[in-house]
């Protein structure tokens, strides 16, 4: 069975499309690599190799090859470009909306912690 052709889209080349929406939002780069780490268990080194102009790894790879997708994840819900997460049956689809899910939330000022399911540490 084929793949959506979204699959095949390098990382490297999506990459730029996460931190500048980030960006001109007023949020960092480095809060978007925050998240991805976060998502994917990729350590910093691993993410700059990944994100290198030319790296061919694509977003099948780059998921299949995460070291450790964080389980907190399955916390993330709503809706990314009118569709419902809790309707995509695609494991890998899914991961991909996660993603595109915590940079809309990065990009639309909320809280690290927020984003990140997390609690904040007491004072």
């Amino acid at each position: 069975m084929a793949g959506h052709r979204i699959y095949k889209l390098a990382f490297s080349d999506l990459y730029p499309n996460y931190t500048h929406k980030a960006e001109r939002k007023g949020r960092t780069v480095a809060e978007v690599d925050e998240v991805i780490l976060w998502l994917t268990g990729y350590s910093r080194a691993q993410l700059d190799e990944l994100i290198a102009e030319g790296n061919p790894v694509n977003l099948e790879e780059f998921f299949r090859d995460a070291p450790k997708l964080n389980p907190a994840r399955e916390a993330i819900t709503g809706s990314v470009c009118g569709v419902k997460l809790a309707e995509i049956e695609d494991p890998l689809m899914l991961n991909i909306r996660y993603l595109d899910k915590l940079v809309d939330e990065l990009a639309k000022g909320k809280a690290m912690e927020k984003i990140l399911r997390t609690l904040p540490t007491p004072a």
